[in-house]
């Protein structure tokens, strides 16, 4: 975890909502110069802070409305920092809390050295970051309606197996496999909103394909190197990443990624795990479908992982390999080399 500890002639804790920010600025001395409610306005923002805007910095918690306020802030030069939502829980504490004490908290953790730092992801590439998010959600609630398909078969207990119908061309005669016209119509529901779903995701992939070749085709032909990555992991990838410098070693893109687990320890002894919900999500279910994308077809992984889980268990090998194969992919992006198999499998070993 990284903390924010620069030092500034004042400091600016920021309670952040949609549609009201307290302020609480310090100065070098730790005394309060600005309490105050305001609308989220950046006039109002501009406005209030404006005596204070030389040697200035203002941070505020990771929640879902930041985005203005981290591109205000670079387009008129001041520092902004933001705060690490599941680390901070020291604001979060106490016998009261409003948003008066939890903007002087912040403050107080920005001119202590004690603000825990999240990604301000740059705004040239957030929002087709948040669109690969949003067609990520709403695959999944088309998967959902082919799953709820499968599920009504296994309710009337059909003798004929619906077959792979997540794939359009295994459609034709589905519909008659349900004979109660009731179940049919919901069945046929399901079907036609997942197709509606299909044509715009196909539209919207295009899309995003073009972005992510006007932002970082080397990056992506890269990921696309590894057996199994098509596309869409490989733009899931590129933009939950954005730039692999900003960490510092394999052991920190790994943590990030939610590929390893941290150990709870205390004086000599270990307590288990922690910290299952720090990091990026979105990464952590990109390297696992990478890994069974993998094994598709290819015998060598597939020996590896058979290998791995006579020892560990096949759960805990697909665990392995999909940390092994983020570190893969940090030395792929750190020294833009394609991926390599041999290497990757251990194979000469």
């Amino acid at each position: 975890m990284r903390f924010y500890n620069k030092q500034h002639q004042f400091y600016c804790g920021i309670d952040l909502h949609a549609n009201a920010m307290y302020l609480c600025i310090l100065n070098a001395l730790g005394e309060t110069v600005i309490h105050k409610n305001i609308s989220t306005k950046p006039k109002s923002f501009l406005r209030l802070i404006k005596p204070y805007r030389d040697g200035l910095v203002v941070g505020c918690e990771c929640m879902f409305s930041w985005y203005w306020l981290a591109d205000l802030c670079e387009d008129e030069g001041i520092e902004f920092v933001l705060g690490h939502a599941l680390y901070m829980r020291s604001i979060h504490g106490g016998k009261a809390k409003n948003d008066r004490i939890d903007s002087y908290k912040i403050a107080v953790l920005l001119r202590g050295g004690s603000f825990p730092l999240a990604y301000v992801y740059p705004k040239a590439w957030r929002a087709t970051r948040d669109l690969m998010r949003r067609r990520n959600h709403i695959n999944r609630k088309k998967s959902e309606l082919i799953a709820h398909i499968q599920n009504t078969a296994t309710q009337y207990n059909l003798p004929a197996p619906l077959g792979r119908i997540a794939k359009p061309s295994e459609r034709d005669e589905l519909l008659e496999k349900f004979t109660d016209p009731v179940v049919r119509r919901m069945v046929r529901f399901d079907l036609e909103v997942a197709e509606d779903l299909e044509k715009s995701l196909s539209a919207l992939e295009r899309d995003l394909e073009r972005m992510t070749q006007h932002h970082a085709p080397m990056e992506i032909a890269l990921l696309k190197s590894i057996h199994g990555v098509g596309r869409i992991l490989g733009m899931v990838i590129l933009y939950e990443i954005e730039d692999i410098a900003r960490f510092p070693r394999p052991q920190d893109f790994s943590s990030y990624c939610r590929l390893v687990k941290p150990a709870k320890q205390s004086n000599g002894k270990t307590y288990g795990h922690s910290g299952k919900k720090i990091g990026n999500a979105h990464l952590r279910w990109a390297f696992g479908e990478a890994v069974v994308m993998m094994l598709k077809g290819n015998d060598p992984a597939k020996a590896v992982l058979q290998k791995l889980a006579s020892k560990h268990g096949k759960g805990k090998a697909m665990a392995i390999l999909s940390h092994r194969l983020g570190r893969a992919v940090y030395f792929m992006l750190k020294n833009q080399v394609p991926f390599d198999q041999e290497k990757f499998l251990r194979l000469g070993n």
